[in-house]
């Protein structure tokens, strides 16, 4: 690890449940905040809930980050490509919410081109199946000729998602769940979306880059507020593309 950083890294007890403030993030590698902890129920909405996650590898102990820049979608101010509103358009694929959460969990799982290994460790699987049962995480999933062919999973606390990651086994599959489930969230309310880091594919949706306080704020706005529906309904409403 660098000795450029911005303070001692964190070890954190398992039986007590805190986090360190975020502004001692280190700088190298970007965000990495703390060690040790737990990934129960308690430990990950506290972690969310100051916008932390974990992540990290089979060999590795829990890590915990808070990067700065952070990657956030706001989807009142979305819009979203010609070319993925025709996909939409032309009902290529079936969207639904919950309908096969450890499924989209796996997928997002599976080993990728020029990527070695998981950061879905069996650890974090079986922590996010019990979000799912506590009702907390949420998928999206695509659908052709019956066939799972995309999606995506993440946290929901108050009116904030936490987006996990996405996947896709068809053209376009995970860019139709997210651009369905940005529009839903709009209209159920939603004033932010973390992305946590920013990649090319991101921001080709609309994602955008803001500072670490400045995303603070906005999440402690959002998490204070009373949430979506629950459950969520089986599927996106069926007007969500319509002109706003």
């Amino acid at each position: 690890m660098s000795s450029n950083t911005n303070d001692i890294l964190s070890l954190l007890d398992p039986d007590v449940v805190a986090f360190p403030d975020t502004s001692s993030a280190l700088h190298d590698p970007n965000g990495l905040l703390a060690v040790g902890g737990d990934l129960t129920p308690d430990w990950l909405l506290a972690a969310y809930r100051r916008g932390i996650f974990p992540w990290f590898s089979d060999d590795q102990p829990i890590l915990w980050w808070s990067p700065s820049p952070r990657c956030i979608v706001l989807p009142v101010e979305t819009e979203f490509s010609r070319s993925l509103k025709k996909v939409i358009r032309q009902e290529r694929y079936q969207v639904t919410f919950n309908r096969a959460f450890e499924q989209v969990l796996d997928g997002c799982a599976a080993p990728r081109a020029q990527e070695a290994g998981t950061w879905i460790t069996h650890d974090m699987r079986e922590a996010y199946l019990e979000m799912h049962d506590l009702g907390h995480a949420h998928s999206v999933e695509t659908w052709r000729d019956g066939k799972l062919v995309g999606g995506l999973y993440g946290l929901a606390i108050g009116e904030v998602f936490f987006g996990e990651s996405m996947f896709h086994r068809a053209t376009d599959a995970s860019k139709v769940a997210f651009a369905h489930l940005v529009r839903q969230l709009d209209q159920w309310g939603c004033s932010l979306i973390d992305c946590q880091v920013s990649n090319p594919h991101l921001l080709s949706l609309g994602a955008i880059e803001v500072p670490r306080e400045r995303f603070e704020q906005l999440l402690s706005h959002g998490v204070s507020r009373p949430g979506f529906p629950s459950p969520w309904p089986p599927a996106p409403a069926a007007d969500l593309f319509q002109p706003r």
